[in-house]
């Protein structure tokens, strides 16, 4: 349990107090503590008594304590209890906010979406206080756009994937499965997902799947393949699962990886040696050969192993990838957030989360003074922590611990914090969190005045896009990735699945120097990392173009060298 997890169910409570309308001073003492803690640096092991954090009353401080007691919270479980689970799907709706929510529930009884959605169509929401014409097109507008998604970002993909595959865990009669498909390759968005299932109980599973609490409806049952409509609160997507009983796994996980173009190349090859290849096998001389593994596949071929990421348009055959970056050749993270700012857990939490993942060196990287909402740190703070990163580091032997920033560029290309300030940093990253809306001269203006400062080393999540909910600024990528060069800033591919910024197809086949880093605002986020992997591998990016491949004595004569 952190600090974050009380935070967010201080919140939750606020937004069930307000789906059952209740009191607004009760709602905003839950806000106003949930604030409150956000705002203090310490980690939840460091705060030793509730009571003395100003914001948090006699009521919330027993809530907290008796969850971080319990691990649970018996007002939040009443409250869930009386809520109609349909009501806080509604919420996520925009222009629907809890409390208007509420009032169409008081009102009309309305608890599920479908129940909403028929309500909208027949144009009865104008008709209550408070909603006109307008509101009501609008609400059905993003009740329709939210429930009829064509394909589902990454972020949303893995929390469905796995949702199913807790599920498959518990069959004790599975011998073994895989997610394949797009999802496997870690494409930016997925239209289905499927899965590889290897079972001599093919019947049993049907029944099975039926039960789960995800299971909407069947689309086809059968002995080889078995579809259904997966549903839970807004989303909807359609999961494949093959089931297989043989030898012929691998061979079916690979073909059902793909992508097209991968495996039509494949299939080429295969013909130049009179082979043919499908989801059962390879055939040869009128055999069907099967493997071990999808490595003892590609063998098979005089092929290298192609990690899944990397399977996309075919030329990844034809090119020599042994240099291509991999998750082991990382020996460090360059971008997280502590407690000094908006994350959960204090920097030595940190240091010790990524010294049992063996890196060799990180950079603490808080939030600076305009993301208020993130509570950046002032001149001050950020002098103070400098000190505290500087005596930490004299700790640890088996890791180097460098003080950094994640600093904002204003909307007028100015910086947040004075060279004064920055030059007592080991690192300083760039980056822009407001004022999206502005021309690309406008954005590239920004991004031009940080790279050309003497002490910024690197532009994070350069484009500012969320996968499947915001664009990002408008950028000319070409003109970035010349300003890289000529200033030598370092571009970053974040490797936070909701962003994935740079994306693999800027960075696809560039001379360009990139960090791949997690942005970690917990622990369990430094997990991220692959994703970021596999974004570079699907850009064919060598590992000599990652600065976070350097040693760590190699690291420490960069960060020496300076910009």
């Amino acid at each position: 349990m952190t600090k974050k997890d009380i935070i967010r169910l201080l919140e939750d409570i606020a937004t069930y107090l307000e789906l059952n309308l209740e009191n607004g001073f009760r709602v905003s003492a839950y806000r106003k503590a949930a604030a409150a803690l956000e705002r203090d640096q310490r980690s939840l092991s460091e705060i030793e008594s509730f009571s003395d954090i100003k914001g948090i009353g006699k009521g919330t401080r027993e809530v907290i304590e008796e969850y971080i007691e319990a691990g649970e919270s018996s007002l939040l479980n009443e409250l869930k209890e009386e809520t109609p689970v349909g009501l806080t799907y509604m919420t996520k709706i925009p222009g629907l906010g809890a409390k208007r929510v509420a009032k169409i529930y008081k009102t009309t009884g309305i608890s599920t979406l479908d129940e909403l959605e028929n309500f909208l169509r027949e144009g009865k929401l104008q008709k209550l206080p408070g909603f006109g014409k307008k509101t009501e097109e609008n609400i059905l507008n993003g009740l329709l756009e939210l429930s009829d998604v064509k394909r589902y970002p990454i972020n949303t993909v893995i929390h469905i994937s796995e949702t199913i595959e807790e599920f498959l865990n518990n069959l004790d009669y599975i011998e073994t499965f895989d997610i394949a498909g797009s999802a496997r390759r870690l494409a930016e968005t997925s239209g289905d997902i499927d899965f590889i299932v290897k079972t001599n109980e093919a019947e049993q599973f049907i029944k099975d799947i039926e039960t789960a609490s995800f299971f909407k409806s069947f689309i086809a049952k059968g002995e080889k393949k078995t579809s259904i409509m997966y549903e839970e609160g807004l989303t909807k997507i359609q999961v494949d699962f093959r089931l297989v009983s043989g030898d012929e796994y691998y061979s079916t996980l690979q073909h059902f990886t793909g992508s097209k173009e991968h495996n039509v190349r494949l299939r080429q090859i295969a013909k130049e040696r009179n082979e043919k290849i499908n989801e059962y096998g390879v055939e040869h001389d009128g055999e069907v050969i099967t493997f071990k593994s999808e490595a003892e596949f590609y063998n098979h071929f005089d092929l290298p192993f192609y990690p899944p990421a990397m399977r996309e348009n075919g030329s990844e055959i034809d090119i020599d990838i042994s240099n291509i970056v991999t998750l082991d050749d990382i020996k460090g993270d360059i971008h997280m957030h502590t407690t000094y700012s908006d994350g959960a857990y204090n920097i030595r939490e940190m240091v010790e989360a990524c010294i049992e993942r063996g890196y060799e060196y990180i950079v603490i990287t808080d939030h600076s003074k305009n993301l208020s909402v993130a509570n950046g740190l002032s001149d001050e703070r950020l002098l103070k922590q400098i000190e505290e990163i500087r005596k930490i580091n004299d700790e640890y032997n088996e890791i180097d611990v460098y003080a950094g920033t994640e600093m904002d560029i204003l909307a007028d290309g100015t910086l947040d914090y004075s060279d004064d300030i920055l030059k007592e940093l080991d690192y300083v990253i760039a980056s822009i969190h407001s004022n999206f809306n502005q021309t690309a001269e406008e954005i590239m203006h920004r991004l031009k005045s940080a790279m050309e400062n003497p002490y910024v080393r690197h532009i994070a999540h350069p484009t500012g896009r969320l996968i499947g909910r915001r664009e990002g600024y408008k950028v000319d990528i070409e003109a970035l990735l010349k300003l890289a060069k000529e200033t030598n800033t370092i571009l970053e591919v974040n490797a936070n699945p909701q962003r994935l910024d740079l994306s693999s197809d800027v960075i696809y086949g560039k001379d360009v120097m990139l960090t791949v880093n997690t942005d970690a605002h917990h622990i369990d986020h430094l997990e991220f990392m692959k994703y970021g992997i596999a974004t570079l591998q699907k850009g064919l990016i060598n590992k000599a173009q990652v600065l976070n491949t350097k040693t760590r004595k190699e690291f420490k004569q960069f960060i020496e060298d300076g910009k």
